[in-house]
């Protein structure tokens, strides 16, 4: 049962994809343009670390096949990845595709054989924070280009250990 906080998931149909896929960019486009908003001055650092050319692992959700989110993720260790582009157009929010997109993304990357996702979001983003967290994932040090800064917040979550 679902309270008035936690709406019922939306019916999305999850396509796997890459990021030449037309929607997935139209996507991110729109996502640049509110963090361009939300981080201000910030902006333009961050997106130095968001360039989309060469992703092999893009997920786009689609409700009445109209783009509504994406997600994406690149290699980062041996053993892990980053998720990377997450976001759910405004319109679309609360009805849990966010959460869809990123199990999706988790489930292929263990297919790929990872172990474990890392990401980076903002202070500026709390919804982002709450979803991570819902999703088990866990503030870590800060790591690479994003050590040493305020305003990033650097999470992990490390799947089930499989069996050797």
């Amino acid at each position: 049962m679902f309270s008035k906080d936690s709406p019922e998931p939306a019916m999305i149909t999850l396509v796997r994809t890459a990021s030449s896929h037309q929607d997935f960019q139209a996507l991110v486009r729109l996502l640049d343009q509110e963090l361009a908003i939300r981080d201000g001055a910030d902006h333009t650092f961050y997106a130095q670390f968001n360039k989309i050319d060469q992703i092999r692992h893009v997920i786009v959700a689609y409700a009445e096949n109209e783009p509504v989110g994406c997600g994406a993720f690149k290699p980062f260790a041996d053993g892990a990845v980053e998720i990377k582009r997450m976001f759910v157009r405004p319109e679309q929010r609360g009805q849990r595709i966010a959460e869809q997109i990123l199990a999706a993304l988790e489930t292929w990357a263990g297919e790929v054989g990872a172990v474990s996702c890392v990401l980076e979001t903002g202070q500026k983003q709390p919804e982002a924070i709450r979803l991570y967290q819902r999703s088990g994932y866990e503030r870590i040090p800060n790591y690479g280009q994003y050590a040493g800064l305020d305003n990033s917040i650097c999470m992990q979550k490390t799947f089930a250990e499989q069996s050797a």
